[in-house]
């Protein structure tokens, strides 16, 4: 039996469109997603997140990797729009204790509360709280290392609670509060061309 020689002379490139389709649907039938940048709708922003800080340095750095137009403004009154911290705090707490009254676990809290105004001092996003929890277990045996580990946690919860940030600054919630924002600047803004009542005129 032999190919025919249409069959043989199949174009290279409809092989490999329909590789690349079959390759596309067995990806999408996995779940797979390429990680999307988060654009913010403004640009230009002031900050009083700490910059010397591992999370303020963090968010700078992502904020800037996602918005390429972005500009961080030293100032409030150069900013578009205004992200507010308002507190930001870390703790960890005994979970639970073994019979001999040793530390079997502990939780590890991150939580930042924000707002975001605009040049007016609008409010764009009312004051958010966000919150990551993690368990650990303990080790008495190795407590340096164990105080290392707890850090290093820490360092990951920074990275998820920045992440998440930025997710709520890039919201269609925020985008639409901020185009709100701009329509009432720019409408308080305008010159009125409406002429004098007529009491008004001279003649």
């Amino acid at each position: 039996m032999t190919l025919s020689a249409k069959a043989i002379s199949t174009p290279r490139w409809v092989m490999l469109v329909t590789l690349a389709l079959a390759l596309s649907l067995l990806l999408s039938a996995c779940g797979f997603k390429l990680k999307q940048s988060h654009n913010l709708p403004f640009n230009t922003l002031y900050t009083n997140v700490a910059e010397n800080s591992a999370f303020g340095a963090q968010l700078r750095r992502i904020l800037l990797t996602n918005s390429p137009n972005l500009r961080l403004v030293p100032a409030p009154e150069q900013a578009e729009v205004q992200l507010i911290e308002l507190s930001h705090s870390r703790t960890q707490r005994e979970l639970s204790l073994d019979p001999n009254g040793h530390v079997e676990d502990y939780e590890l809290q991150l939580q930042l509360q924000f707002t975001l105004i605009d040049q007016l001092g609008n409010t764009l996003l009312a004051p958010t709280t966000l919150s990551i929890t993690r368990d650990i277990p303990n080790s008495p045996e190795t407590v340096h290392a164990k105080q290392m580990e707890i850090n290093s946690l820490f360092a990951d919860m920074e990275l998820s609670l920045v992440d998440r940030l930025i997710r709520r600054l890039s919201s269609l919630e925020v985008q639409q509060a901020y185009e709100r924002s701009q329509r009432m600047q720019d409408s308080s803004s305008a010159p009125s061309d409406q002429q004098p009542p007529v009491s008004a005129r001279s003649f």
